[in-house]
């Protein structure tokens, strides 16, 4: 059993410390400074310990930490628990700034420390198998790769007037709240992004005035991209499509499925479809970490994935400010 501590009790917290209980390999301890909130969730998960500070839990000895607080403290967390040889899985996005993360980078080569970055979506098996499609090129080389989704924002985070969303000074808005989930598994599958132009507004969610519907075009190196995303329709889809030179494929995440296609005027076929409830994904997630201090397995999302990823939300509420292509 390792000791994790999860740092942050918000509702990301709480489904950290749940899917990490659920591992059955993890004893689950919590750091929240908001003496309420640490109670709930101790008494909800009936934890044998809790700090209501960093300081404090860091006097004792953890294999790992989660970092579930606001993005701008991830990359100072993140530090201290890499100068005590602490194992550290981030929360997306990894920060709102490039400060900092170059210490970082250079703290996690001297110490040897696991680090991984929480883009959950990496764990989804119909992805993991539609990525193993494109690298073999049956298809050909990806040419372009192309998403669509949206989903009813308030009905899955009803408090997003009072947490972090609200600002991107927290790291609210679509763009690092949700779009980054997405261009984190684009980059995974057809390389990182070399420049894009990005336009945002605030539609529909009422309370915040940051945006909750983006329109992004992206350059992979050659590969082409195109990515619409809102967070105010009332279904719930998400669809993410490579075409190659032969033929395409395609991730559907809401019914947890991937599909190919290579006859002209043919239908998609259905590959694999999958069954998964709704804290799988993290489950893995969480087994993924708890391999990575074990075993050294590789973590899932590397930090340098993960400071990419960053780079592009970051080129894309430029691109927003500026209305012109950023190069990364």
């Amino acid at each position: 059993m390792k000791k994790i501590l999860v740092i942050g009790g918000g509702s990301i917290g709480a489904r950290h410390v749940r899917c990490f209980q659920k591992t059955e390999r993890a004893t689950v301890v919590l750091c929240e400074t908001n003496d309420g909130l640490r109670q709930r969730i101790v008494d909800s998960y009936a934890l044998p310990q809790s700090f209501e500070s960093l300081d404090d839990a860091l006097d004792e000895h953890f294999d790992g930490a989660v970092i579930c607080t606001p993005a701008p403290l991830h990359v100072p967390m993140a530090r201290r628990l890499v100068d005590r040889r602490i194992a550290t899985l981030i929360e997306k996005p990894l920060s709102i700034s490039v400060t900092g993360i170059s210490e970082l980078q250079a703290e996690v080569r001297a110490y040897q420390t696991p680090v991984s970055v929480a883009y959950v979506l990496r764990q989804h098996p119909a992805l993991i198998e539609m990525k193993k499609a494109v690298d073999s090129e049956v298809f050909g080389r990806p040419v372009q790769i192309a998403y669509m989704g949206g989903q009813h924002f308030p009905f899955y985070r009803p408090a997003y007037r009072e947490i972090y969303y609200t600002k991107h000074e927290t790291g609210g808005g679509a763009i690092q709240d949700a779009l980054t989930h997405v261009m984190n598994a684009a980059e995974w599958i057809v390389g990182p992004v070399t420049r894009l132009i990005a336009d945002a507004e605030h539609c529909v969610l009422d309370g915040v005035d940051v945006e909750d519907t983006v329109h992004v075009i992206t350059r992979h190196g050659v590969v082409l991209g195109a990515f619409c995303m809102n967070q105010h329709q009332p279904v719930n889809e998400s669809r993410l499509t490579v075409m190659c030179e032969r033929g395409a494929v395609r991730f559907e995440g809401h019914r947890h499925r991937w599909l190919t296609s290579s006859e002209p005027n043919g239908l998609w076929r259905v590959e694999q479809e999958f069954s998964l409830e709704r804290d799988d994904l993290f489950v893995s997630q969480a087994n993924g970490f708890l391999d990575q201090i074990a075993d050294g397995a590789a973590p899932v999302c590397t930090l340098e994935e993960s400071v990419q990823t960053l780079k592009v939300n970051l080129a894309a509420l430029e691109s927003v400010r500026t209305e012109k292509w950023v190069k990364i």
